[in-house]
């Protein structure tokens, strides 16, 4: 599954294609995750220029000219690919064809990428969002009695971190992914905030320098301890694996136990 960094670039790259065109024809191939109908997309969103691109947690907003917004997720597997005129991916979900010839497929081999016109606003902040600084961390971890880990992964919580990136955030913070929210120090708390948008925007950044025109896939490459490839993190200790929770969880022993 993508994750926060790589649909960063995907929006970066998606906007430099796309912006500012006017849409001749959306289509939708596969309608098993379409949360409208096909005929009211077409009416929202047929003749508008996209404005903007934005990423909402783990989503793609196209947000167009009258104000309609596509919501895109790419869930597992759900990829996109741009086209001239004649779109020719297998596993096709939806097409949007812009009036100078310029196409936008979503594929996903499985059929659960989801379409959604004008998505609800998110209760939860993003975790890249001047609203996760140190103040709101320390006031929403003290009512939690959940793991850290735990915490992370709801989107209910805090939008757009996924398995792989926090167990690199939890490393970087030092903060066993065992430990629990409401046990963590104030002084721990300040270090995952930071940890938190350091570990995504050098992703992205990395991402962007050595895949400039990436807009599908997963970029694994540059991650600290998620990696089955390491066996030592970058401060030299033993990677060491727990699968308890379902997911594969990457830590070591320099991370301290809150609990």
């Amino acid at each position: 599954m993508p994750e926060l960094p790589d649909l960063q670039v995907f929006r970066h790259n998606l906007g430099k294609a796309l912006l500012h065109k006017e849409l001749k024809a959306i289509h939708v191939i596969n309608k098993k995750k379409l949360h409208t109908t096909e005929e009211v997309l077409k009416k929202a969103l047929e003749g508008q220029h996209l404005k903007a691109i934005e990423r909402i947690g783990k989503e793609l907003h196209f947000v167009f000219s009258n104000k309609h917004v596509l919501g895109m997720h790419l869930m597992l597997n759900g990829k996109l690919y741009l086209y001239h005129a004649l779109n020719e991916q297998r596993h096709t979900i939806a097409t949007l064809l812009f009036t100078d010839g310029t196409g936008l497929a979503l594929t996903d081999f499985q059929g659960q990428a989801a379409l959604t016109l004008d998505p609800e606003e998110k209760a939860a902040p993003d975790a890249l969002s001047d609203v996760v600084d140190e103040t709101w961390m320390r006031a929403v971890l003290a009512k939690k009695k959940i793991t850290i880990k735990k915490f992370l992964l709801d989107q209910k919580n805090i939008l757009g971190i996924g398995n792989a990136y926090a167990d690199d955030i939890l490393w970087d913070a030092r903060i066993s992914p065992f430990s629990i929210c409401n046990k963590i120090p104030e002084q721990k708390v300040k270090a995952l905030v930071k940890s938190i948008r350091y570990i995504l925007t050098n992703a992205e950044k990395l991402i962007r320098k050595h895949h400039p025109d990436l807009i599908h896939g997963e970029v694994r490459d540059y991650m600290l301890v998620h990696n089955h490839k390491l066996q030592k993190s970058p401060g030299g200790a033993e990677i060491l694996h727990d699968t308890s929770s379902g997911r594969k969880t990457y830590y070591t022993a320099e991370q301290e136990l809150y609990a």
